[in-house]
């Protein structure tokens, strides 16, 4: 008696390879023609896949580019395992950490892609805006403040968490974000962005003296 044949399932949490296929080729579509330049067509060339796999995944070139920022924006997302905020030099470390590694996500050219894409289509379909706001900037944003946060619990700094983030993502990035999105800045090295993030917390502790 033969055996049972033993079918392989696929996992539920698999993504489907064309999926993939399709967001890399609308984000190259879309940073190069722009978004209302590009066609689904176009899109399902480049992904060499048919448009009714297309739209069976996505619906709308709305909801691919949004997928496109959606997993791009990812990057932005930075995971804060904090150590006790004990002394002022903790702080400043977990400062410099901290900014070190956003200079480096935001400074990519494929995020600094995404964002221009995102302004250059806000007025036609602010929901990409939003998206992008939400998904990568608000948590690197909120992670900041909570970094704030326990520092003011600590008694190493005193003001409101909201005030003293943006005080330190100013020093932090200047106008070097503003001439990565103009093309007028080339991206710093590294070990430049490092220097940049240690600059930026020593300038922050000295403009915030503990209470």
């Amino acid at each position: 008696m033969a055996g049972k044949k033993t079918v392989k399932t696929k996992p539920a949490a698999e993504v489907p390879p064309a999926r993939g296929r399709i967001l890399e080729a609308a984000f190259a579509a879309f940073t190069k023609a722009g978004f209302a330049e590009t066609s689904t067509l176009d899109i399902a060339t480049r992904a060499r896949v048919s448009k009714r796999e297309l739209y069976a995944l996505f619906g709308r070139k709305q909801d691919i580019l949004v997928a496109c920022l959606t997993d791009r924006a990812g990057r932005l997302r930075l995971p804060v395992d904090l150590p006790e905020l004990r002394n002022r030099s903790t702080l400043g470390r977990t400062l410099s950490l901290f900014g070190g590694r956003l200079l480096r996500e935001v400074s990519d050219p494929a995020v600094i892609a995404m964002f221009r894409l995102a302004i250059s289509e806000a007025a036609r379909t602010p929901d990409i805006a939003q998206a992008l706001n939400e998904i990568g900037i608000a948590a690197s944003r909120d992670a900041l403040r909570e970094i704030m946060r326990r520092a003011r619990a600590a008694g190493l700094v005193s003001g409101e968490p909201v005030e003293l983030a943006g005080q330190f993502f100013g020093l932090l990035w200047g106008n070097l974000l503003l001439g990565l999105l103009l093309g007028i800045a080339e991206r710093p090295s590294v070990r430049e962005l490092e220097r940049r993030a240690e600059a930026a917390a020593e300038a922050f502790l000295r403009a915030c003296p503990q209470p």
